[in-house]
């Protein structure tokens, strides 16, 4: 954006930006598809034009990132490669290939007086996102909130401050392109902090806030903001390998879960493993996990079978690591392991491998998780994987969102009636 902040007027500033983004979503919640979509495919137009050019403001921050001492986490999620580009492509392409839920009537149904009652579903108006690090966050959001009729403010971390500048240029060009206002996606040009805070405060112009970063930035949001927040705080996520479990697939599915990346929030954290297969099934694991220089770490009759695992405390339960170090639990069947999830998980996402229909039911029912999984990698809960095109985020809120937040999780619903000069007498 071509906006800049005044570090002596940041509550002047975001006032600004929030009165436009309020403006902007009055028109687009009446925009029709078509022009939506035309605005994608611009965005992604104007994306590929500039591929080298976001590449290297990339390297740039990446860089600047490695001098400030960024951990590896941080850093792989900062990273914008030619693999990531091309998925943030594809994204586009799947949101404006999806239907367009605004002005779905659902439920349409008479009455005794002859009204005819429904609902529809409408824009929540204006989204606030606070992300830190991955740069593609700002398409993916940008799509999502445009696609479902909204206007949205995005404010993401100063270590991808040129990356998003870069790719906030092609989205306001493909905005401009498709005739949209181009305050429906405004990118925050202030790294000022206090930003944030006036964001997350200003219920007269934003109607939600979604968080997307580690523990402590959205703990800071849940306990400050003065306008509802869409969240998750932890990925806590867990693997129960069940003794009737394929071994084959368990195999897969638990190094998978772990290895494929490690900076995310679907990436399993403990692994739980039912004690008849334990002795058969933990050396192979380990060795698997040793060729990706995964640290594991366990409980007693883990190391009974791995004598050289490190001994897991009671943090290493509730641990979210985000990095190539795993928890180990051996248990008694399928009870102990849905009581270890429900004590120690954070309700994001859970799997289970096992060849037991009636015991993968059961988990299915028991475990009180967004996302949960039969035979398949925690890293599917995602709303790419999902077939929502991309996603907001992952919220473990139990009210309007829950899992991935795709479309309609950015979206509401207002009753709608249907007369003929009917009254009410």
């Amino acid at each position: 954006m071509s906006r800049h902040a005044s570090s002596t007027d940041i509550d002047t500033y975001m006032a600004s930006l929030g009165a436009e983004a309020r403006r902007a979503s009055a028109l687009m919640r009446c925009i029709d598809t078509g022009r939506k979509n035309a605005a994608l495919r611009a965005m992604a137009q104007h994306l590929e034009a500039s591929r080298a050019r976001l590449i290297e403001a990339n390297a740039r921050d990446l860089q600047r990132g490695r001098e400030a001492g960024l951990d590896a986490a941080l850093l792989d999620r900062l990273a914008l490669n030619e693999t990531r580009f091309n998925t943030m492509l594809e994204g586009l392409a799947q949101v404006a290939a999806l239907p367009d839920p605004v002005g779905e009537i659902d439920g349409l149904r008479s009455r005794p007086s002859g009204i005819q009652v429904g609902q529809m579903r409408v824009p929540l108006g204006v989204i606030g996102i606070i992300y830190e690090s991955r740069p593609n966050v700002t398409v993916e959001a940008a799509s999502l909130c445009l696609k479902a009729g909204n206007a949205c403010i995005l404010r993401g971390g100063s270590e991808a401050r040129e990356s998003n500048a870069a790719i906030a240029e092609c989205i306001t060009a493909g905005l401009v392109d498709a005739g949209l206002p181009e305050a429906a996606v405004q990118v925050v040009a202030t790294t000022d902090r206090a930003a944030v805070g006036r964001l997350i405060a200003m219920p007269e112009y934003v109607d939600v806030i979604i968080p997307r970063g580690g523990k402590s930035l959205i703990e800071r949001i849940s306990r400050d903001a003065r306008v509802p927040v869409i969240k998750h705080l932890d990925g806590v996520c867990h693997v129960y390998i069940d003794a009737s479990a394929d071994r084959d697939k368990a195999l897969a599915i638990a190094v998978n879960a772990k290895t494929h990346r490690y900076g995310t929030c679907n990436t399993m954290e403990t692994l739980l493993i039912d004690a008849p297969v334990a002795a058969e099934l933990l050396p192979s694991l380990a060795a698997a996990y040793a060729e990706h220089g995964v640290e594991l770490r366990g409980c007693e009759r883990t190391r009974e079978v791995l004598p050289g695992v490190a001994v897991a405390s009671e943090d290493d339960w509730f641990a979210e690591y985000l990095a190539p170090v795993l928890a180990i639990r051996v248990v008694d069947g399928v009870d102990a392991a849905i009581a270890h999830i429900e004590r120690y998980g954070s309700h994001h996402t859970d799997a289970i491998v096992s060849e037991s229909y009636s015991l993968a039911r059961r988990f299915m029912a028991e475990v009180d998780s967004s996302s949960v999984m039969v035979n398949a990698s925690t890293r599917f809960a995602d709303g790419f994987e999902y077939g929502l095109g991309a996603e907001i985020g992952i919220s473990t809120d139990k009210l309007h969102a829950r899992g991935p937040v795709g479309l309609e999780g950015l979206t509401t619903r207002k009753y709608v009636v249907l007369g003929d000069g009917h009254v009410r007498g």
